[in-house]
């Protein structure tokens, strides 16, 4: 056998095993695998399942977390979390110290899948910031769970995709046309 076949064809029988022998069963361009990528990457950013978001926001014997939607203006417009204050993805600490001036108050950040917002609340927690969470799954699982979402004019159903490949972890009906 020729060795370039060969070694090409090894190549393809481990991709494909990865593939199978994923320990969670989830393919590598799902949800799923985002959440534990970011994981991986920011591995001192505290996760929030957006369960226990949910449950936080509809507890009114606590102070409400400060959500900080860490998206482009475009996709805040399309719609986010009820409450939620955007900031730019590439805020630095210092700029957000008008909105952090509560230290009993939880800060959970999130974007499209959890990168940007990982990246965020990294630095926050770096500058001395301890109370502060990353959304898992962000937007994009918030809503894939039929959670409320919001735009300038009420209720919205739909979230903005970031772009053609991320916009498929949206489930169907939820992404809107970019």
């Amino acid at each position: 056998m020729n060795p370039t076949l060969g070694t090409l064809m090894i190549l393809l029988l481990a991709r494909a095993l990865v593939g199978v022998l994923r320990a969670d069963g989830e393919a590598p361009d799902s949800l799923q695998h985002w959440k534990e990528i970011v994981r991986a990457k920011f591995p001192k950013v505290p996760q929030l399942p957006t369960a226990e978001l949910a449950l936080r926001l509809a507890d009114t014997n606590s102070p409400a977390p400060l959500l900080l939607d860490v998206r482009k203006e475009e996709e805040f417009r399309v719609s986010h979390i009820p409450g939620a204050v955007r900031v730019d993805p590439d805020a630095k600490a210092t700029t957000l110290a008008p909105l952090l001036n509560r230290p009993d108050r939880p800060v959970v950040v999130y974007c499209s899948v959890g990168w940007r917002s990982s990246a965020l609340a990294e630095r926050l927690l770096e500058a001395g910031h301890t109370n502060v969470a990353n959304l898992e799954g962000s937007i994009f699982g918030w809503a894939n769970e039929d959670r409320p979402l919001v735009c300038e004019t009420g209720a919205a159903l739909k979230v903005h995709p970031y772009n053609r490949t991320f916009g498929k972890l949206l489930k169907p009906g939820r992404r809107a046309d970019p």
